[in-house]
């Protein structure tokens, strides 16, 4: 048995032809409604929620938030921004952002 496992509406299911499940996304900043579309868009948002800017590594834009061991990683090129960067954000920050599919 191949193929991806999707969660969708609360139901679960095998797709076999994993082409059919690869829409594009974007990440959603919850409260305000508004579509991040930049790294200034996103570490305006993050920063009032306690993330602080790492700049350790010249390859990756980081945040950290001191009362946590979290750390967010992500590539310095914004066009290099996938879904599981997003998801990373979302299970981060509860009820901040969600990720969904582009209309």
């Amino acid at each position: 048995m191949s193929g991806v496992w999707v969660f969708k509406n609360g139901v679960v299911r095998l797709v076999e032809n994993a082409g059919e499940c690869r829409s594009k996304k974007m990440l959603v900043h919850v409260s305000s409604n508004e579509v991040i579309t930049s790294y200034s868009v996103l570490e305006g948002k993050l920063s009032p929620l306690g993330w602080e800017r790492y700049y350790d590594d010249p390859e990756f834009l980081q945040f950290h938030k001191r009362s946590t061991v979290h750390l967010i990683s992500l590539p310095r090129d914004f066009n290099k921004f996938k879904s599981m960067h997003m998801y990373d954000i979302v299970v981060k920050n509860r009820n901040e952002f969600e990720v969904r599919d582009v209309q």
